[in-house]
């Protein structure tokens, strides 16, 4: 067989198999089927009539049914029956079968299968280029022969590294979506828990408050003050969990809370008997919205520990300074020093921790030598996120 068919076989089978592999999904099986007759179509004309021949052309293609399921076994069929090819004196066009088992061979077998082929299918060259080499072509036939054997080999070991590179991209892919996942897990629990929590210390509050009101008028305010929160808590429930449609009034009645509610919710907690001071000192306007409802979350969340964990009339103040590049957050309480106030087994402090981290921030809480309880959260605005928080 001369070298340039040989070689347009070897290209033919090759690129059948790649098209095939790279159609609809059908099982491997079938494809290799089909690159079994294709390469029977191509190779069994030329020994037609021969029916020692066509049982060795026959023992070199069927083989390759089974090539992605058993590489090394199909490889050594094959080799077999190359060898009892070499012994009867035939020359096959069915030849191209020992490179494409050795390209499998290099695809999906190990390593030391792959060296052990090369070093067979180098044996076998030899042979062959012994018995059929034409006078003087020894070399020259050696070398087109080994290079075809170096091409198929190199194919395989090019294909098992895009396939384990595409299988470490897939392991990548699969546990960057487990991580994101638990990042919106967090996020989501971080948001009910100081949601819930927040509000329905209120809403305690405000009716315990309610037996005390002395006119008709401030119950129906304290009532009032109860059924907004409420409200309220369910809209920042259905926001966290990504539930609110863009078209609903609600998405434009309450934005994202940011500094600028921080108003709203010192109002709040003086409703609930909580005498609150807010001092928000700089500009606020050039801060992310993400920091702002970092910023807001944070407040929040003190507020709510000091309100669960104090008697009522306890007075607290609150101060945000805005600069260029970080934003410090200040909230102090005057009342009963509780030991670890707000510290787990609640996960009111971790939250608040795992959102000042966030934004490469610190948070510091704990009592004050004269009494009550002091939180301060520095966030950087420079190495911020920009997931909201």
């Amino acid at each position: 067989m001369t070298f340039p068919r040989f070689a347009d076989m070897l290209l033919s089978a090759r690129a059948v198999d790649a098209v095939l592999r790279a159609g609809v999904r059908v099982p491997s099986l079938a494809w290799d089927f089909l690159l079994v007759a294709v390469v029977s179509t191509a190779t069994l004309p030329a020994v037609a009539g021969e029916p020692v021949a066509v049982t060795v052309s026959a023992g070199l293609l069927l083989p390759l049914i089974w090539r992605r399921r058993a590489p090394w076994p199909v490889f050594c069929a094959v080799a077999a029956a190359a060898l009892a090819q070499w012994l009867a004196g035939y020359q096959l066009p069915a030849d191209i079968t020992l490179l494409v088992a050795l390209y499998t061979v290099a695809a999906r077998a190990t390593r030391h299968h792959l060296l052990v082929a090369c070093l067979v299918m180098e044996g076998g060259i030899l042979l062959a280029c012994h018995r059929w080499a034409a006078e003087g072509r020894f070399l020259a036939t050696a070398v087109a022969l080994n290079a075809l054997a170096a091409a198929a080999a190199s194919l395989g070991a090019n294909t098992r590294a895009l396939r384990e590179r595409a299988a470490h991209l897939e392991h990548e892919r699969d546990q960057q979506a487990r991580l994101a996942v638990a990042e919106e897990r967090a996020r989501i629990t971080r948001e009910m828990h100081d949601i819930v929590t927040h509000n329905l210390s209120v809403m305690v509050a405000l009716a315990d408050s309610a037996p005390y009101a002395r006119s008709a008028d401030k119950s129906s305010a304290v009532l009032l003050h109860i059924a907004e929160t409420g409200r309220q808590a369910l809209t920042d429930m259905r926001r966290a969990l990504g539930i609110l449609r863009a078209d609903e009034p609600d998405a434009e009645r309450h934005p994202l809370p940011g500094l600028a509610q921080l108003a709203d919710l010192a109002e709040q907690m003086r409703a609930a008997g909580m005498p609150t001071r807010l001092d928000v000192r700089s500009d606020h306007a050039p801060v992310p919205v993400t920091a702002q409802l970092t910023v807001y979350r944070l407040v929040q969340e003190a507020l709510t520990n000091t309100l669960k964990h104090t008697p009522r009339g306890t007075q607290v103040r609150v101060t945000v300074r805005c600069q260029a590049d970080t934003i410090t957050v200040d909230v102090t309480d005057d009342g009963p020093d509780r030991g670890h106030r707000g510290v787990p087994p609640g996960h009111g402090v971790r939250g608040m921790r795992e959102r000042a981290a966030a934004y490469g921030g610190t948070l510091e809480a704990g009592p004050l030598p004269g009494g009550g309880w002091h939180v301060r959260a520095r966030l950087d605005l420079r190495g911020g996120t920009d997931v909201a928080a």
